[in-house]
């Protein structure tokens, strides 16, 4: 996973280290020696995570973070603060004003690019949510979410099996937050499954399991899959590679022992407050956007949400140079499906089609039906050999096994056609449509049951058929 990430302090000689070494793991680095020039920088520069040094004259690191976090266009990047300032007080300070973490110099490498991996892949997530919930707001059907939540009465479990250890744990946050205790990793799942948490708290240090395989388990299950998960782990070189491994399964936050009471106070609200935000993102974008954005019967969005969130992803896209690619996918035949075996048939057909695409694609992915048998995926995130790899794989997902009817018996065979553009900084959404659709014409041509990647030759090709950005139906079949 690359990012852009911002490195923030007044010495050249820091700022150089860490630029070379976030270089070598394949970061782009931006670098400023003071926060007026950091913040300026992000204003046209938009990075995915600030590394923040605290001591710098004029404006110190505190202050910067606090602007960031008031800034509606930039409180959703994480802040890092790496900073010789190890004193409790010091990290308080540094998450009240807003700090996703707060490290103490010499920061172990190992540690320092997993912790920026790990907000790097929450905030890729969360600006998901985000650009749909601004793409439903250009149809007047969404209102923009407030992150200042209150966090009073959230639900909280503690999983440890030492009596001191979770006696600390619980006099820090009980009073302001329900908090249930689990002493083991049955008691843990089963907790879990009868009771919706705001965040789960686990020692990595616990006597009866593996507290990593239980932060595994938690990440897969749907009941734990979104709530953020707080690790506590001893400050030994022995735990590093454990918490470098938690970082990669999902965690979202971690604490040393000895607990500091405030710390693990600002940290919790600052998950919990997070967690909420991303439940209101959730819950805003489905109920405003559900009925006037999916197609009635596929439950895939329509062509009246693809066209404006394709315009944002290139957007974003372009301010932070990564990559999209957008499939096009037409069943082959379906006419006769229709004709043969009737319209309520073709439904059956069109329902099942989704729900193999859906099973085919990430969480962050976008997929849409067009109109009639067609349909579009943005992927996300994804160079066009890559997307061509997914491609094929979806085309065999519909091929190899057969369509069921709605009597029961009648098996059919089931193809589709494909084509793959990779967006480019000077597509807009009908040019990338069009760049997708003559590929998808090719590979219609070409027999059919394959997919096709779109070519430099395409670029003076006429259109064929009804141009797919025009929003009239394909005549392909």
């Amino acid at each position: 996973m690359t990012a852009r990430v911002l490195v923030v302090d007044d010495i050249a000689a820091n700022v150089k280290l860490l630029e070379a070494k976030l270089s070598r793991e394949y970061f782009e680095v931006l670098t400023a020696t003071n926060g007026p020039a950091a913040l300026a920088l992000m204003a046209s520069r938009e990075p995915d995570i600030v590394l923040l040094d605290v001591m710098m004259p004029g404006m110190d690191g505190f202050e910067v973070c606090r602007r960031i976090k008031d800034d509606p266009t930039l409180m959703h990047i994480p802040v890092v603060m790496v900073t010789a300032l190890s004193d409790a007080s010091d990290r308080v300070s540094g998450l009240q004003a807003g700090a996703d973490d707060f490290l103490t110099k010499p920061v172990d490498d190992v540690a320092l690019f997993a912790r920026v991996r790990s907000l790097v892949r929450l905030k890729m997530m969360m600006d998901e949510l985000r650009l749909r919930e601004r793409t439903g707001s250009r149809f007047g059907v969404a209102e923009p979410t407030s992150s200042d939540l209150e966090t009073q009465g959230a639900s909280i479990l503690v999983v440890e099996d030492r009596e001191a250890y979770a006696s600390n744990v619980l006099a820090a946050l009980q009073g302001k937050y329900r908090v249930e205790l689990a002493r083991d990793d049955e008691a843990a799942l089963h907790a879990v499954r009868t009771t919706a948490f705001d965040l789960v708290i686990v020692s990595l240090t616990l006597n009866s399991t593996d507290g990593l395989r239980l932060c595994s388990q938690l990440r897969s299950l749907d009941e734990t899959r979104n709530v953020p998960l707080l690790m506590i782990t001893d400050e030994s070189p022995s735990q590093t590679q454990r918490l470098v491994k938690g970082l990669e399964l999902g965690v979202n936050d971690y604490i040393m022992r000895p607990i500091d009471r405030s710390e693990l106070q600002a940290r919790t609200t600052s998950q919990v407050r997070r967690k909420r935000y991303e439940d209101r993102l959730r819950s805003n974008y489905q109920r405003s956007l559900t009925m006037a954005l999916t197609d009635g019967l596929t439950g895939l969005y329509n062509r009246r949400y693809l066209l404006p969130h394709l315009a944002a992803l290139l957007e974003s896209n372009n301010s932070s140079s990564r990559q999209m690619s957008l499939l096009l996918l037409d069943i082959d035949h379906f006419k006769q499906v229709n004709d043969r075996h009737g319209h309520a048939a073709g439904d059956e057909v069109l329902i099942e089609f989704a729900q193999r695409l859906s099973r085919g694609l990430r969480g962050i992915d976008l997929a849409a039906r067009l109109g009639g048998e067609e349909f579009a995926v943005a992927l996300i995130d994804t160079r066009v050999d890559e997307a061509v790899a997914v491609a094929d794989r979806l085309r065999a997902a519909i091929a190899d096994e057969p369509f069921i009817l709605p009597d029961g018996q009648t098996q059919l065979r089931v193809t589709v056609s494909l084509g793959v553009a990779e967006a480019r900084s000077d597509d807009s959404p009908a040019h990338l449509l069009r760049r997708a659709d003559i590929a998808l014409y090719r590979a219609k041509r070409q027999d059919r049951n394959r997919v096709e990647a779109a070519a430099e030759a395409d670029e003076s090709m006429p259109s064929t058929g009804q141009p797919v950005a025009a929003l009239g139906p394909s005549p392909r079949n």
